[in-house]
């Protein structure tokens, strides 16, 4: 994500296989100016579902909105729109939501990119 203020966040977690619940998770944030992040703990960063959608072609309900909390900050996306699933299973073998978002902070704007995610549908065959 691309703050608006000119910092980046990168996040992400990998879910255990069937109970979806943190296997791992990692966080840098890179402040405005500043050519270091500073790269957070699994234990500091968790991502909650705060809104999900129902895709009407594959079935996959997709955790399109997240609550991510990275240490002492905490952010929501927003996804631009709700359906911007991708069905690459004739290709890649994967079902994927790729979506743009905006990243809120106490419920103002503070960024936009994109939330992506696997594993919804089906798990990914690697």
């Amino acid at each position: 994500m691309n703050l608006d203020d000119g910092a980046a966040l990168t996040a992400f977690q990998i879910r255990r296989r069937g109970s979806g619940a943190k296997l791992y998770a990692y966080a840098s944030l890179r402040e405005a100016g500043s050519a270091m992040p500073r790269i957070f703990a699994a234990d500091d960063v968790d991502f909650t579902p705060i809104e999900r959608w129902t895709s009407p072609r594959t079935r996959g309900t997709w955790p399109v909105a997240q609550r991510i909390r990275v240490g002492s900050r905490t952010f929501e996306t927003k996804p631009l729109f709700a359906d911007q699933e991708l069905d690459s299973r004739a290709s890649t073998g994967a079902v994927y939501w790729e979506g743009a978002s905006l990243l809120l902070e106490g419920g103002r704007r503070v960024g936009r990119g994109y939330l992506e995610m696997t594993g919804y549908v089906e798990p990914i065959r690697l």
